[in-house]
């Protein structure tokens, strides 16, 4: 009876080891059954768009990262770079003496044209959002400074054709300022100068004098003269002192720098 006993116990106890698997063994198991974790590393690739741009010769397509720019950036910095690089304000050209009569009977026609087309160009340039870079956040404040310098000169000459001396007022070129507001002597003086300096310059020199000589023979010489000194003369110079923006292969390069690349279509120069 004891030796049943003890058989019972030990039968027991077998069948409760094997129903109850070791920590070791779970453990065992739960590592097998884990998926393993591997770190990556996604890489951010660029927003890549097209904008579509004219040059002189070229259709230009150009491929950017918007998360960088906008295409309303792209478009304005286009804007000026290149349909700005133009004459910024559009006023008549004197050149003879009916030119002369309509700015004199006109003047305040062409003087209220002028104010409403600075005002227009103005609004224009300082409207533009452009990329918002030093450089070209430089390049828009300069436009705007070419335009305002641009608008005074040619403001002064409109009302000059009328009344000489206004110039007077301005330090710049007073060679022919003061000429124009002297004697006669003085003007032709100046006026003959003036002609010969032209003369030089032209392929036809003596075509040039020769012009002056009949014009300096007219009962309207005294007008002559002043269109030539004020036209060749006051605004040549006055328009050379304008601080301009400076449009070069720079400019070219920092615009083309803004694409990840350009595809180009281009006609034969």
């Amino acid at each position: 009876m004891k030796i049943a006993i003890t058989t019972l116990l030990l039968l027991s106890f077998l069948s409760c080891k094997k129903d109850n698997p070791s920590t070791s063994s779970i453990l065992n198991d739960t590592v097998q059954v884990s998926s393993p974790k591997t770190d990556t590393v996604t890489a951010i690739q660029p927003k890549q768009e097209v904008f579509n741009f004219g040059t002189e010769l070229c259709d230009n397509k150009g491929y950017f990262d918007s998360s960088k720019y906008s295409r309303k950036e792209l478009e304005d910095t286009y804007k000026l770079w290149f349909e700005l690089s133009g004459s910024l304000l559009d006023t008549p050209f004197v050149h003879n003496l009916k030119d002369l009569n309509h700015i004199r009977n006109n003047k305040d026609q062409v003087l209220a044209k002028l104010d409403k087309d600075f005002a227009e160009r103005k609004a224009q340039i300082m409207n533009l959002k452009v990329i918002n870079t030093p450089y070209w956040q430089n390049v828009k404040n300069k436009s705007l400074e070419e335009l305002v310098q641009t608008y005074e000169m040619e403001k002064i000459q409109i009302i000059a054709y009328s009344d000489p001396s206004i110039l007077l007022k301005n330090n710049s070129c007073s060679n022919f300022s003061k000429a124009l507001n002297s004697t006669d002597e003085q003007r032709f003086a100046e006026w003959k100068q003036l002609r010969e300096e032209m003369s030089k310059r032209n392929s036809d020199p003596q075509r040039i004098m020769n012009q002056f000589n009949e014009q300096l023979n007219s009962s309207d010489k005294r007008d002559y003269a002043l269109i030539d000194l004020i036209t060749f003369g006051w605004g040549n110079c006055a328009n050379d002192k304008i601080q301009r923006v400076t449009r070069d292969e720079k400019m070219n390069n920092e615009f083309n720098a803004l694409f990840i690349k350009i595809d180009s279509e281009c006609d034969e120069p």
